[in-house]
């Protein structure tokens, strides 16, 4: 029993490690994130004026349940989400093009586990910091969020909705470890978490059929379940949203293991 103790305070060791150094990594780059906080002002000003006109400035107007306020606070949530998310594909691709792979796979912590932590301590200060500057044009707009239970909820699935993030992305980016070049296959699936995933647009806003397409997809749990419940916890169906965000992080965590020790086995390290 001791012994297990002892390996459980070290790997949490090492995670706390690993989570502190990546902070203070993103706490250098403050030009970044000024750059990325005054991107994401502009683009929730846009998309803040679009809905305005769609709903032809009327608060109270509903539009498949969404009244003005509660969309352009969906769209804060999606937002903070996504901008939240690193370039994993881009951090492996160039793990495994210099040789620094070799390195990272001989290191007392396992590699996937190392990005995964990594990944969620920088994604959860990214998210924060988009969360509260998201806050600034939604509030101004159309005033501030009363959600009640919807703050719990969005954070309970947010935790979720990040590690889903990482096990698609690293799927994605382990492939790395055969043809180098992933960048292209992230675009596609940013793009998918776009669309499909809800994030420029409510799924309850979409064609019926194009609902039951994303019903049998992934990417409804990394966006579209946090930022609903959190402007409609009411209707959320919680049990149901955190059952299906469960099943997909099982099934893309077998698929990334998968991946991995079968590109592990083939490795060929360039350089270093």
């Amino acid at each position: 029993m001791n012994g297990r103790l002892l390996k459980w305070q070290a790997k949490s060791m090492k995670a706390g490690a690993v989570s502190r150094i990546t902070v203070r990594q993103q706490l250098a780059y403050k030009t970044d994130f000024a750059m990325r906080a005054i991107f994401l002002l502009v683009i929730l000003y846009v998309f803040t004026q679009l809905w305005s006109a769609a709903y032809e400035g009327d608060s109270e107007r509903v539009i498949s349940g969404f009244t003005l306020k509660q969309i352009v606070w969906y769209l804060v949530f999606t937002e903070a989400l996504t901008m939240a998310v690193p370039s994993l594909c881009l951090r492996i691709e160039e793990e495994v093009k210099n040789g620094d792979i070799a390195i990272r796979l001989i290191r007392p912590l396992s590699y996937v586990g190392y990005h995964y932590i990594s990944y969620i301590a920088e994604s959860v200060f990214r998210f924060a910091v988009h969360l509260v500057v998201g806050s600034l044009i939604a509030w101004t707009f159309v005033g501030a969020p009363s959600f009640g239970l919807g703050w719990l909820g969005f954070l309970s699935l947010s935790l979720g909705s990040l590690t889903l993030a990482f096990l698609l992305n690293a799927a994605v980016a382990l492939t790395a470890f055969w043809v180098e070049e992933t960048r292209g296959m992230e675009f596609v699936l940013q793009k998918l978490q776009f669309t499909v995933g809800g994030m420029l647009l409510p799924i309850d806003l979409m064609p019926e059929w194009l609902q039951r397409v994303c019903a049998w997809l992934p990417f409804q749990a990394v966006l579209y379940f946090s930022a609903r419940t959190a402007v409609n916890y009411e209707h959320a169906p919680m049990l149901q949203q955190f059952a299906i965000q469960a099943a997909w992080i099982s099934i893309m965590a077998a698929v990334v293991i998968f991946i991995y020790r079968r590109g592990v086995a083939k490795l060929h390290v360039n350089g270093g």
